[in-house]
């Protein structure tokens, strides 16, 4: 049996022939950049979640540097972020000449450890910007309360977390804004770069739109001097299309990580993903860890299913972050952590049978291992 990490072929065949007519609706408008198509999806993402505001952009990344530049964040700030993360999350903060400020991850549940921020926390800390990583939440209350204690924005980086909830209120409408990215491979995903930010202050609202389309709200009449970073006509129209099954899709991903519960609870050699209380983890990635992380990885590789690590160096590790003078033991459970974490295969259209093997291999390397 061969397991791919994700299928989006399957999930478009499941949906091929909404998802072909809105592509050629769009051709035959010839409707590629802005338009309808696009009012319409920041509408229906904006009422779906439950916000005020949608304004789409060209990637996860560009939502991200649009909010903290429209926040005036810059030169001799500094915000505070995971050390586990892409590194949108803080190559954005460089970008506009504010400092990262990295913060090791809790052990539980892999997510900034909220216990560590007050203490990152100096007079240039203009913003906290939590991960909500692998589709769980962080603890939102501790961090709300820490950031209104000191007078800082709170950004929400949602770019995992695609209707998540914590206590009930979903990822991304605690902050001032949020991010999303719309990548293939995400819950909710484009057929190409895709983003979008989410806030209920209509002036934030709509200075990052300006920003976003050359700083302007109507052709030719520039305000300021913005950026490029539009959502096109073609993403548009498909994740209008796939915003009517992230409902379902979601369900059947809890659903698959609850069998793979099942399957691996209590099996000596891993560690499965916990569940913080009071929350809708919404699976966009399964993690385990184990010590023989690369070992396990090769082994199901050898048999047909692939996986992926979330993330192989830890941010404040990496090369383009050498300039902080960090040492790996200054975050220690991030450093550890990252050779130890395997995502496993996690998608809507995952069979039983298809997890039943995936655990089995699983099992059968541990016990090769005994």
């Amino acid at each position: 049996m061969n397991i791919p990490f994700v299928d989006l072929k399957s999930q478009y065949n499941s949906i091929k022939n909404d998802i072909d007519q809105a592509i050629l609706n769009v051709i035959e408008e010839t409707a590629f950049i802005g338009g309808q198509v696009v009012i319409d999806f920041e509408e229906q993402f904006a009422q779906a979640y439950g916000v005020k505001n949608c304004v789409s952009v060209a990637n996860g990344t560009d939502s991200l540097y649009i909010i903290m530049k429209m926040l005036g964040i810059g030169k001799g700030d500094e915000v505070i972020t995971v050390a586990n993360s892409w590194i949108s999350s803080s190559e954005t903060i460089s970008q506009t000449g504010a400092k990262p400020v990295f913060v090791d991850i809790d052990p539980i549940f892999y997510s900034i450890d909220e216990m560590l921020i007050e203490q990152a926390i100096t007079p240039r800390t203009k913003a906290i910007m939590p991960v909500h990583l692998y589709g769980q939440m962080c603890n939102m209350d501790m961090i709300m309360k820490m950031a209104n204690k000191h007078g800082i924005h709170v950004i929400e980086d949602c770019a995992q977390s695609h209707f998540s909830e914590y206590k009930g209120i979903r990822a991304g409408l605690r902050g001032v804004a949020a991010s999303f990215s719309f990548y293939p491979g995400k819950n909710l995903g484009a057929y190409g770069d895709a983003g979008c930010i989410i806030t209920n202050d209509d002036a934030l609202a709509e200075k990052c739109k300006m920003f976003a389309r050359h700083g302007a709200l109507k052709k030719h009449q520039h305000r300021i001097e913005g950026v490029n970073s539009r959502l096109d006509g073609l993403q548009a129209a498909i994740l209008s299309v796939k915003l009517k099954s992230i409902g379902l899709w979601t369900e059947k991903r809890i659903a698959n990580a609850a069998y793979y519960y099942d399957r691996l609870n209590g099996v000596n050699g891993i560690t499965i993903p916990a569940v913080r209380p009071e929350t809708i983890h919404t699976f966009h990635l399964y993690v385990i860890r184990t010590p023989n992380r690369d070992g396990l990885a090769k082994y199901l590789k050898d048999n047909g299913i692939e996986t992926a690590v979330h993330y192989p160096t830890a941010l404040p590790n990496l090369e383009a972050y050498k300039y902080l003078g960090h040492q790996p033991s200054d975050f220690p459970i991030a450093s550890e952590y990252q050779n130890q974490i395997l995502s496993l295969p996690m998608y809507p259209e995952l069979s039983k049978k298809m997890i039943d093997y995936v655990t089995d291999n699983i099992k059968e390397f541990l016990r090769e291992k005994e």
